[in-house]
């Protein structure tokens, strides 16, 4: 069971790089039909961009963070069979 005022959620701050595919996606940035690049307007090769940076950002926010240690909550270990919500029964 969690302790009250802790949550499971751990924080680095690598997890900022993820607000770079987040502010891709605000209209009013790329809906437009120029420059064009290799005949693509604007609007579609800055979407197809702002996919790869998503996919680069996520790449290195989890390279980054996945060896970072959980803590586990305190408390006594439980068995499956005492989650169980049938086993008071």
């Amino acid at each position: 069971m969690t302790q009250p005022g802790r949550s499971g959620i751990r924080w680095s701050n690598w997890n900022l790089l993820l607000l770079i595919p987040l502010a891709l996606l605000i209209t009013p940035i790329f809906n437009r039909t120029g420059p064009a690049l290799l005949g693509l307007p604007f609007f579609y090769w800055f979407q197809l961009a702002g996919v790869a940076l998503g996919v680069l950002a996520t790449a290195i926010v989890f390279a980054k963070t996945k060896d970072k240690p959980t803590v586990p909550a305190r408390g006594t270990d439980r068995d499956v069979d005492t989650l169980d919500e049938g086993a008071g029964r």
